[in-house]
């Protein structure tokens, strides 16, 4: 015989009705990149992007591997010198075995300004500064250089002067290369002979340029005027759909039986949905081919001076994007990094709303959090990069590409597909999202590299 005086409350919820909520997922994020881009529909599944004709520019990165302890150029990446485009694997075998290891230290001069650029060097690990006398007498610096980098060809090539002197900001290796290899190569190569030569007469300033279109100005006497026209890139860049896919399963038997409060088959559509389109976010930015961290121009590329997400990094960043800038996009760590930063120059960036949410900005632009930015090393003392991007095809920025329909469509751009039922009653469905990204001029995006986020500062 019980005790007690009432029913209790565990045999009460028995009969008690369950308020549910719907399924929970942790990997979904605020996906801003997918908000914040201009999202073009594509009739024909292909984006042309028509540019006028621009000299030919590589990377601006020759790639190194390491071979039982001993750094080495991967001799097909030597394409990148101009000259050398056109040149078979056997001449490029032999100079990249031509190349010799050097060590540096932080503070050490690689190479003094006025020196005879009697080598060429590829930095394999670490950073390096270029500086030169400014018109006032003071240090100025014009660049921050980093892993594949390579410095001076120009003058390298011409056996001139060194225009600016390098010096180390780390300890690192790099690989170099004697002019007498290349004086070697032309001797025993015409073509080659002849490409340095024009090169050196024709491209040695304009690479990456856009060809001019030839004009006069002014108003006094009556000039002849000169006669022009826009040349167009023969070859212009077709942007094709891609896709995040896959086949979700939903057995008839819980589809007909456990379907109320909430739809299971809605309720797993939701989820797959999600988890595509993080997966879209995540090529956007990621992918080797399309992704926008893999078709930044060589220009375009910043290193980071210090390591650590500066405000001098970012108003650097802006002056390569600063046509109309929209969002930068970093990693939540590397936001809150740059936050320190300001903090202990006394500079705290402004919070603004976006999106619905409090974002962080600077210069008046949004810094978007994704944690789809990727740390080489890894995280956990890794450095990651910092995405500046102009949007919009009036302002011949990014755009977002996706088809204009496609069947079963239950989102823009994303279809589900009923594929039939199996003989053991299990309901199929083929989801799809198609997207791609495309940049329409190479000063639409910019990026920030090898930051370092794990540094702090002692406040008290």
């Amino acid at each position: 015989m019980s005790d007690r005086l009432s029913l209790s409350p565990e045999a009460a919820r028995q009969l008690a009705s369950t308020t549910k909520t719907t399924p929970q997922m942790r990997g979904i994020t605020p996906r801003y990149l997918l908000r914040a881009l201009p999202w073009v529909d594509v009739e024909s599944g292909v984006y042309r992007v028509n540019r006028r004709r621009t000299y030919v520019l590589g990377d601006d990165r020759i790639s190194t591997h390491t071979d039982d302890g001993t750094a080495r150029v991967v001799p097909g990446d030597l394409r990148e010198l101009p000259y050398l485009r056109d040149a078979d694997d056997a001449l490029l075998d032999m100079l990249a075995d031509a190349f010799t290891e050097v060590s540096f230290e932080p503070g050490e001069v690689l190479s003094a300004d006025g020196d005879t650029a009697d080598r060429l060097w590829v930095l394999v690990r670490g950073r390096a500064e270029k500086r030169v006398d400014g018109p006032y007498g003071e240090d100025a610096l014009l660049e921050v250089i980093g892993d594949g980098q390579f410095f001076d060809l120009e003058a390298w090539t011409r056996a001139g002067s060194m225009p600016y002197r390098v010096k180390a900001l780390t300890s690192g290796v790099a690989l170099c290369l004697d002019r007498g290899a290349l004086a070697e190569v032309m001797d025993r190569h015409e073509g080659v002979r002849a490409a340095v030569d024009s090169y050196l007469t024709e491209g040695a300033s304009l690479a990456g340029a856009e060809v001019p279109v030839d004009l006069s100005a002014g108003h006094a006497g009556e000039p002849d005027l000169p006669g022009t026209f826009v040349d167009y890139e023969d070859t212009p860049r077709e942007y094709h759909m891609t896709l995040a896919q896959t086949v979700l399963r939903v057995h008839t038997r819980v589809a007909d039986l456990y379907n109320g409060p909430i739809d299971q088959t809605r309720a797993q559509a939701m989820l797959t949905m999600h988890a595509l389109r993080e997966r879209q976010e995540a090529s956007l930015l990621n992918h080797p081919r399309y992704g926008l961290f893999h078709n930044v121009a060589p220009g375009q590329r910043v290193q980071s001076r210090t390591g650590r997400p500066t405000p001098d990094d970012l108003d650097e960043l802006l002056t390569r994007v600063w046509k109309q800038p929209s969002f930068f996009l970093a990693h939540p760590k590397t936001i809150a990094a740059f936050g320190r930063e300001c903090t202990r120059r006394g500079v705290p960036p402004v919070t603004d709303s976006r999106f619905g949410s409090p974002l962080l900005t600077w210069r008046g632009v949004p810094l978007l959090p994704s944690d789809k930015v990727r740390f080489s090393g890894g995280a956990g003392a890794g450095t990651t990069e910092i995405l500046l991007v102009r949007t919009g095809e009036a302002e011949q920025g990014v755009v977002g590409l996706r088809p204009a329909s496609v069947a079963d469509e239950v989102e823009p751009g994303l279809s589900m597909r009923n594929m039939g039922v199996d003989q053991k009653g299990i309901t199929s469905y083929l989801m799809t999202a198609y997207f791609n990204a495309a940049v329409l001029v190479e000063d639409a995006v910019a990026v920030l590299q090898n930051v370092g986020v794990h540094h702090y500062h002692d406040y008290s």
